[in-house]
């Protein structure tokens, strides 16, 4: 019984004896610290660097194979050979604040044949912004002149409505500037003040939108060219869009009752899988469940390869229309989303959406 007992022992002595030397031979990688303060520093002071230091305590080879970062703008370099039992080996981390105000705290995964197998380093800090440049505030450059956008989105516009914003404008330029807009459509208007800019200078172009002037619904883009100092520059046009929309405010209550109500039996229509060139035709059917007749103001497609006609723009009261849409395959390949806006006078209501989607595959595909 005794000897049973001490081969038990022995058996179990031996397997933890194994174990710990197992344990004891592995590599080991002990970093002297695993974070590091770079404290406060300016965007413009160039990219800062700092190595972290480790050791390996095992007894075998240590050998880094990779190591990570969470951005673009931390780049980890390291100790390439193994590094024997007692020996050290470096990580160097670089971090570029360029682009990257505020405070930052950024991790480096440590990934080697250690028996700690990854360890994660942290670099923290507080980058001050550069100062703004004129370029940082106006970025669009037309000649000499500075502006903060090229494209001023006056977003939805209605059609009683009078609508004014502003662009910002700088003359970079070591003379008087003499600013003005060519040949705006007759809706838009534009007002620079002061019209003649001072050297270093900037000022305002007010642009004026008047919706009553205007004979069209959905969304609109108009491009005009600037004139400095009486030269007409073609380069570079300044954008105005929007959406104009019908203004139903005006509306009495008994009025709004008796409005007309679009109601669409399907809005979109899956045509499957098509060869290029194949037809695509689907009606949509329209009908109005208001009282008042209803007007189809404008129909517009995503795409030229996207048309729709209606049987009649005015559909009384319980009637319906169809609306014949058809998509030209030519040329297409893949999936396809195209859409129909159709703008309506239903004050709930005023534009709705078809949708025709499927998938042009070429023959033998």
């Amino acid at each position: 019984m005794k000897r049973l007992i001490l081969a038990v022992c022995l058996v179990i002595t031996g397997g933890q004896f194994y174990n710990n030397y197992a344990q004891f031979t592995d590599p080991s990688i002990t970093f002297d610290k695993t974070s590091f303060n770079f404290g406060n520093f300016g965007e413009l002071d160039g990219v800062k660097t700092h190595i972290f230091t480790f050791t390996n305590n095992g007894s075998q080879p240590l050998s880094i194979f990779d190591i990570t970062s969470t951005c673009g703008c931390t780049i980890p370099e390291w100790s390439k050979e193994p590094i024997p039992p007692g020996g050290k080996g470096t990580v160097k981390v670089t971090y570029d604040p360029i682009g990257r105000p505020g405070a930052f705290r950024k991790s480096i995964t440590v990934k080697s044949n250690a028996r700690e197998s990854s360890v994660v380093l942290y670099i923290v800090g507080l980058v001050a912004p550069k100062p703004k440049t004129v370029a940082d505030d106006f970025p669009i450059k037309i000649g000499n002149l500075r502006l903060s956008t090229n494209h001023l989105a006056m977003q939805t516009v209605l059609n009683t409505q009078i609508k004014v914003d502003t662009i910002q404008i700088f003359n970079e330029s070591d003379s008087i500037l003499n600013v003005m807009l060519t040949d705006p459509p007759p809706h838009i208007s534009f007002t620079v003040k002061p019209q003649s800019l001072e050297p270093k200078k900037g000022g305002l172009i007010y642009v004026t939108f008047d919706g009553n002037k205007v004979k069209d619904w959905g969304f609109f883009v108009s491009r005009v060219m600037f004139k400095l100092n009486g030269q007409i520059i073609q380069d570079n046009m300044l954008a105005i869009s929007g959406t104009l929309q019908e203004d139903f405010s005006y509306l009495t209550s008994e009025q709004k009752l008796s409005a007309p109500k679009a109601n669409l039996n399907e809005d979109s229509y899956n045509f499957g899988t098509v060869t290029p060139g194949q037809p695509v035709e689907h009606d949509f059917t329209l009908k109005n469940e208001g009282k008042d007749p209803l007007i189809i103001r404008k129909i517009t497609t995503t795409c030229g390869c996207t048309a729709s006609k209606p049987e009649k723009y005015e559909i009384k009261s319980g009637e319906s229309t169809n609306l014949k849409c058809t998509f030209d395959s030519r040329g297409k390949t893949g999936k396809q989303f195209q859409t129909i806006t159709v703008i309506v006078n239903d004050p709930l209501q005023s534009q709705v959406v078809l949708r025709i989607i499927g998938n042009v595959e070429p023959k033998g595909k």
